[in-house]
């Protein structure tokens, strides 16, 4: 299981909050990056929360500080709404880049970036919660905006267009540090996702990774709280997963 650090951004600095409200700053995005690198991360994700709220993309000039002494792959997400914003982001340093609010807005999006990098380079980003009819939603704007898109119909469609990872995050556990979605994860395990699998939102202790480990053996998690806060570290984590 990979295991991925996810550094959110807004205004130049690392931010946290819960179910995506009330944010706190953490830090300095250039610091932890660095930190997590030399602690073992196999990956890195960095998300700009505010940028597809207000229609901007700052998060490019720090991912080229960052890549000059950072040397795993780097996904970039938040913001990315055309092939030039991709180029962008490939342009600063990034390996992938992770879309969510323009592929629900235009899933052809998704094909045109595919066919533009491949499908490697290209992460379908999903905030999701269930609805009023239990049902899963896909939400887009860091979980602010309702859909209407049932997350069973979009992991089929973005599947089909070919994205090279899928990037699961439970709005209602996000930066509550209380464990992973259960729920969910069994709702995803059931629809027998072929495309690599990335699973955030909730994990404060290594209990909650043992929790999940079988169930995600050769997929990733994306992890913050637990390592913002200092309630764990990688060196740990990688060992709880391979006990």
């Amino acid at each position: 299981m990979r295991v991925i650090p996810r550094i959110e951004i807004k205004n130049n600095f690392v931010i946290k909050g819960i179910n995506f409200e009330g944010l706190r700053k953490i830090g300095d995005p250039n610091t932890l990056g660095k930190k997590y690198y030399s602690d073992g991360a196999d990956e890195l994700l960095f998300m700009d929360v505010v940028a597809s709220l207000y229609g901007r993309n700052n998060i490019f000039d720090i991912i080229k500080k960052i890549t000059k002494n950072i040397f795993i792959p780097i996904t970039v997400g938040g913001g990315i709404r055309s092939v030039e914003d991709i180029q962008q982001a490939l342009n600063s340093g990034a390996d992938k880049v992770a879309i969510n609010s323009a592929a629900v807005k235009d899933p052809d999006f998704i094909k045109k970036a595919v066919s533009f990098f491949g499908s490697s380079t290209i992460v379908v980003s999903i905030e999701t919660r269930k609805n009023k009819k239990n049902i899963w939603e896909v939400y887009t704007h860091n979980g602010r905006e309702e859909t209407g898109v049932d997350l069973k119909y979009w992991l089929k469609k973005i599947q089909q267009l070919n994205c090279g990872e899928i990037l699961v995050t439970s709005i209602d556990h996000e930066g509550t540090k209380k464990g992973f979605d259960l729920d969910l994860l069994n709702f995803l395990k059931k629809e027998e996702i072929q495309t690599p699998l990335i699973f955030c939102g909730g994990c404060g202790s290594l209990e909650h990774i043992k929790k999940i480990k079988k169930n995600l053996k050769e997929e990733a998690i994306a992890i913050s709280s637990i390592l913002h806060y200092n309630l764990s570290t990688i060196k740990k984590i990688k060992k709880t997963i391979n006990v």
